[in-house]
């Protein structure tokens, strides 16, 4: 029963960012947080007139620094590497007993195997965990940012691309400004968990 109620508080915060992205379908509830969140984010560009493409490098560059906080609070990365090695370990012993087809080790192995599977399932959903906490806070961000795009247009010079608009498609159904938001966010996200010495696998 505590088990299962530990499941539960875990999976909340993956839960409420489901239940956001699913109240953000409905057009008037995401207009409504882009203007609320443009109280906020809108002097970047309407005061201080920031380039759009550079207030998403800032904002990307918020998105990595908080993630990189919140994973570094909610994922035991030496559990995780311990449980990542010992997983690997198990597999080259199945291996090995399976080539050599001695049943006494292969099924000492199998009596492992389910153990091995619930800590492999256990790694799986620490790794979704702080999923759900990032996504809260970077929705409402999302929603502000296509809440701009449709009152203003920004031009961008991309690799690959040349000169385009923020709100072109230029990878499949992926607009540039999501292509450019997630480059940033990557590329800073590395930089900030190497200052902040976060871990990983």
């Amino acid at each position: 029963m505590a088990g299962s109620q530990s499941a539960t508080m875990s999976m909340m915060p993956l839960i409420l960012a489901m239940g956001l992205l699913f109240i953000a379908s409905i057009e008037a509830v995401r207009n409504g947080l882009g203007t609320s969140l443009n109280v906020v984010l809108g002097p970047l560009v309407d005061t201080f007139h920031i380039p759009f493409y550079i207030v998403i490098i800032i904002l990307s560059a918020m998105t990595g620094f908080y993630s990189s906080i919140i994973q570094k609070y909610t994922i035991d990365y030496k559990k995780m590497k311990q449980t990542q090695n010992r997983m690997k370990e198990f597999q080259k012993e199945y291996r090995e007993a399976m080539l050599s087809k001695d049943e006494k080790q292969i099924k000492k192995l199998e009596a492992k195997r389910s153990r091995m599977m619930q800590e492999q399932m256990e790694m799986s959903q620490a790794q979704f965990k702080p999923m759900g906490y990032i996504m809260v806070i970077t929705l409402p961000i999302f929603f502000w940012l296509i809440f701009r795009l449709n009152h203003f247009d920004a031009m961008i010079n991309m690799p690959f691309f040349g000169l385009v608009h923020l709100t072109d498609l230029i990878l499949g159904p992926a607009p540039a400004w999501i292509i450019w938001y997630m480059l940033c966010s990557i590329t800073l996200s590395q930089v900030i968990r190497k200052a902040l010495d976060i871990g990983g696998l």
